[in-house]
């Protein structure tokens, strides 16, 4: 597994690089400070996991994750962060980051999401699990909800389905035997069709709506 590093706080990138560089099967790749750092390290290391902090001298990384993954396309972000707000959370999942750990975890729970999300698999802090189990007790659809669902195709359910498993779109793709341009036209199509804006909306909506089943 190779990783980036993306974090302003010395003591905390000196932590992280410690616990990282004593696992086996993991090497850190390059270690940067700011997005501008970050993306031009992306572009020339290529690597597999970017494990960035959301807070970078005060500026919001979120809006800047998909600029990130256009200079590493084939990387998988995993955000480590302090900050508890759940908007910033749905922000980051909603630009691309497939895995989200609090600063206040414990060492080994970092671990198991780089592992998780590394094997193409999402990993949600416990506060956004605790939302998707609110939101599966909430009543049966109404009406409506019924005939938005009924407009989905059989393949648009599918990508709901592997969306709801965590799947990133190059996964989806493959599954599929499609090409990832195509998953996408599918998720525009999904979005419009159900009244929904993002990836994290969407697999609380198929959870609720019985599209797709929780893997937690």
């Amino acid at each position: 597994m190779r990783v980036l590093l993306v974090e302003d706080h010395a003591i905390v990138l000196a932590g992280v690089r410690m616990l990282l560089e004593t696992e086996p099967g993991i090497t850190i790749v390059g270690a940067a400070t700011t997005v501008a750092e970050a993306l031009a390290l992306a572009a020339r290391i290529q690597p597999e996991i970017i494990l960035l902090d959301l807070d970078l001298g005060g500026e919001n990384v979120a809006v800047r994750l998909p600029e990130l993954l256009q200079a590493a396309p084939a990387a998988r972000v995993v955000v480590l962060t302090g900050v508890r707000d759940p908007e910033a959370h749905r922000q980051a999942v909603r630009y691309g980051a497939i895995g989200l750990v609090l600063k206040e975890e414990a060492p080994a729970t970092l671990l198991q999401a780089l592992a998780t999300v590394h094997a193409g698999e999402a990993w949600l802090e416990p506060t956004m699990v605790a939302a998707v189990l609110s939101a599966l007790t909430h009543p049966p659809p109404p009406s409506p909800e019924v005939a938005k669902i009924a407009r989905l195709t059989a393949r648009e359910r599918e990508v709901i389905t592997l969306i709801g498993a965590g799947l990133p779109n190059k996964a989806i793709a493959a599954r599929l035997g499609v090409t990832e341009a195509a998953v996408r036209h599918h998720l525009t199509a999904i979005y419009a069709k159900l009244g929904i804006t993002d990836r994290l909306a969407l697999a609380l909506y198929a959870y609720q709506h019985g599209l797709a089943q929780p893997t937690f």
